[in-house]
């Protein structure tokens, strides 16, 4: 059985989801894996669940920073917009390449995001977060 139900990953590039994908359904960490490459995309359905399914809405997101269109800071700033009642049962993390010390502190400075994670996704950081977030 898995950890969670639903994560939902949100990064421009499609060759870093297929891998997250892969690694989360290898470890069992969630039952359903969602991938968006543009953050527009992936708030339209945040927005379709919390009117239409709220059960849809996911357990958990990884967010990317540089993103074409809709990048991850503007994307935290919609998503503050949701109802709390859906967004607090989901833990949001930043998964990024940057490495810019001041995208690490802003990321830490959004009370939305539990963790700033750098790319690429391993079992460790799922291990650590089902320890620190989900089983915590």
């Amino acid at each position: 059985m898995s950890t969670l139900k639903r994560v939902i990953l949100i990064d421009d590039d499609q060759v870093n989801n297929f891998v997250c994908e892969s690694i989360i359904k290898t470890e069992k960490f969630a039952d359903e894996v969602i991938s968006f490459q543009w953050a527009e995309e992936a708030l339209e359905f945040l927005k379709n669940a919390v009117s239409e399914s709220p059960a849809a809405f996911p357990d958990l997101i990884f967010l990317d920073i540089n993103m074409p269109g809709m990048d991850g800071w503007s994307f935290i700033d919609e998503y503050r917009k949701l109802p709390e009642a859906a967004t607090k049962k989901c833990c949001l993390f930043m998964l990024s390449s940057a490495v810019d010390r001041k995208d690490i502190v802003s990321a830490k400075s959004h009370e939305e995001v539990k963790e700033f994670f750098s790319k690429p996704l391993s079992p460790e950081i799922l291990e650590f977060i089902k320890d620190e977030f989900i089983m915590a």
